[in-house]
């Protein structure tokens, strides 16, 4: 998968919006309205470990395919955004070859 940054990085990117999306409209909704703070344990350590993850891949796909600094910090912003890697990777993938 290493031959393919962007492949490993849409993968990535994928899982850690999954993520994000399950702490925010899961995990912390069951943590504040019904008192199942171990929701978030789980799904937060996850996201977590996925973001890290994340961040390191932009890295490796900015080394690799010379991003400029403006892409791989719109890479980085769109990580904390709701439904933002899924945005960021429709615009990779539309204007790239992946």
């Amino acid at each position: 998968m290493l031959k393919q940054p962007l492949k490993l990085f849409r993968g990535v990117g994928f899982a850690e919006g999954i993520s994000f999306l399950l702490l925010l409209g899961i995990a912390m909704p069951l943590k504040y309205m019904m008192d199942i703070p171990m929701a978030v344990t789980i799904v937060g350590a996850l996201h977590g470990g996925l973001f890290v993850l994340y961040l390191a891949v932009i890295l490796y796909v900015t080394i690799v395919k010379r991003w400029s600094f403006i892409k791989a910090a719109l890479a980085v912003v769109s990580s904390v955004i709701p439904f933002g890697p899924f945005i960021f990777d429709a615009r990779i993938a539309k204007n790239s070859e992946v």
